[in-house]
């Protein structure tokens, strides 16, 4: 199960080190972690991935960015590339958030650009897909499945191989009291893993949108992992969910 964290801008520099220390500590000890049955990672801002990545990774974490640009170098000013995360050790990079898509006009065409860079660079995209509306799963898996075709378009071009983690997040769940309904997120991830089964990439789906402790057991049959926000602030729910999937494994 890949768990992790995206800290968004929640976090300053002293509280993402507080954070993180705090869920290492957890993870170097967490049966779940030491026993293979988790990979746990970390988002943080561009400026806090120095100050973490050595405490993350020695706990065995992983660490990501949360955006990239799609050019290895160049008159971008203010955009970080992946060639240059890749060389702070950044193992992930979250492409095509819903917030991204809605404030800084991302799209498919931008998504694909950068899906293609981070695996050019060995960077695994946490590429976040999901359908706007609140409908029904059919119709959500549906546009689900035309997104992610449209978000790999050059990356299968280029022959891309590598590692994909496509974090399933319904627009319309994403901030809200409560995760989409266990039937609909079992569906429509379901839906994606199919669809990916015999992709050339080695890819997994994760479900994002107020996910939080409680919500893996009901769906576990259908992810490879869980996208966490706001419900994993306190590193406490961080590690109630590794303790769920702790117990998950030991049931099967």
């Amino acid at each position: 199960m890949l768990i992790g964290s995206s800290l968004k801008m929640y976090f300053g520099r002293a509280r993402t080190l507080e954070w993180t220390r705090a869920v290492a500590e957890i993870c170097a000890d967490h049966p779940a972690v030491r026993g293979g049955l988790v990979e746990p990672f970390v988002i943080p801002t561009f400026p806090s991935i120095p100050d973490i990545a050595q405490l993350a990774t020695d706990a065995g974490m992983l660490v990501g960015a949360q955006d990239l640009h799609w050019e290895d170098f160049g008159a971008f000013t203010g955009e970080v590339s992946a060639a240059e995360l890749a060389e702070h050790g950044v193992a992930l990079a979250e492409i095509g958030h819903a917030e991204r898509r809605a404030m800084f006009g991302e799209t498919d065409a931008t998504v694909a650009l950068k899906v293609a860079a981070a695996l050019r660079h060995g960077i695994a995209p946490v590429l976040c897909i999901g359908e706007t509306e609140e409908g029904s799963p059919g119709d959500a898996a549906a546009a689900c499945v035309r997104q992610l075709g449209a978000s790999l378009t050059l990356a299968r071009e280029a022959g891309a191989a590598g590692r994909l983690v496509v974090a399933y997040e319904p627009v319309w769940a994403i901030g809200a009291p409560q995760p989409a309904p266990d039937d609909h997120i079992r569906a429509v991830a379901g839906a994606l893993r199919e669809h990916l089964a015999d992709d050339p990439l080695d890819a997994q789906v994760i479900y994002g949108g107020s996910a939080g402790p409680g919500l893996l057991p009901r769906i576990a049959d259908s992810v490879d992992g869980m996208f966490l926000g706001r419900f994993a602030h306190d590193p406490a729910a961080f590690a109630a969910i590794l303790d769920e999937v702790h117990e998950l494994g030991e049931t099967r």
